[in-house]
């Protein structure tokens, strides 16, 4: 009993962390898929972003565009797999 009230009291507050700004990134299969976080010391974060690896890899198509011909476009950004989703704004 007194886990589940620990874990409630977790759940509807939040914990404190300390104030600064912290990335993490892991790998992915698309890619680098990172997480920067700003804390000014209260139990909810300043800011926070999630960087998508497919926002990078989009990055990449005129590069790999230049030169080539219309219908290799279709299997060029297919071979990079972008998931639009999280490219998004």
């Amino acid at each position: 009993m007194e886990a589940l009230i620990h874990h409630f009291k977790i759940f509807t507050r939040g914990f404190e962390v300390p104030p600064g700004e912290v990335y993490a990134a892991i790998e992915s299969p698309r890619g680098e898929l990172g997480c920067y976080l700003v804390s000014d010391g209260s139990n909810k974060p300043h800011r926070l972003h999630i960087r998508g690896p497919s926002f990078v890899n989009l990055q990449s198509l005129p590069a790999l565009l230049r030169g080539g011909l219309i219908a290799d476009a279709i299997a060029i950004i297919s071979s990079i797999d972008p998931v639009m989703g999280e490219v998004d704004r």
